[in-house]
């Protein structure tokens, strides 16, 4: 098995990476939207007040 950030072999107490490093890498891409799962955007809900987009 290789990493899958970088594509050295993978260290046991790192699996599936290979490093510390690569492991930060790949949770950096989670919690940044580096990867997103695809899907329909949420339906809005009637009972709620419209969103202020000018507040974002």
């Amino acid at each position: 098995m290789t990493c899958p950030i970088c594509g050295k072999p993978t260290e046991p107490s790192y699996r599936p990476f290979c490093s510390r490093r690569c492991a930060d890498v790949d949770l950096a891409r989670w919690l940044g939207d580096g990867y997103r799962i695809p899907g329909a955007e949420p339906a809005t809900d009637p009972a709620l007040p419209p969103r202020d987009e000018s507040a974002d």
